[in-house]
């Protein structure tokens, strides 16, 4: 599956987003740990997931401390058929 890099969806650039699977990958830095941050990031992904978009979510931190375990959550929505 091919994915693309900073992908206008909508009103939004995603980090990551493969068509064939409608999947979202957002990594997400220290600052989006602030309030209004987090408040975005919830209406951001709220939106993609009504537009019929699977969004996965990683820390910065997790990719590079577990980039293993990032990668095998990424394929789990890439095995099931697209609806």
């Amino acid at each position: 599956m091919k994915f693309r890099r900073q992908v206008p969806v909508g009103p939004y650039v995603v980090d990551f987003y493969c068509h064939e699977a409608k999947l979202v990958v957002e990594v997400d830095g220290e600052g989006h740990g602030l309030a209004g941050e987090i408040d975005e990031d919830a209406q951001r992904t709220e939106w993609l997931q009504r537009s019929s978009l699977v969004v996965l979510r990683f820390w910065n931190t997790e990719v590079v401390e577990n980039l293993e375990g990032v990668l095998w959550k990424i394929t789990k929505p890439l095995a099931r058929p697209s609806p």
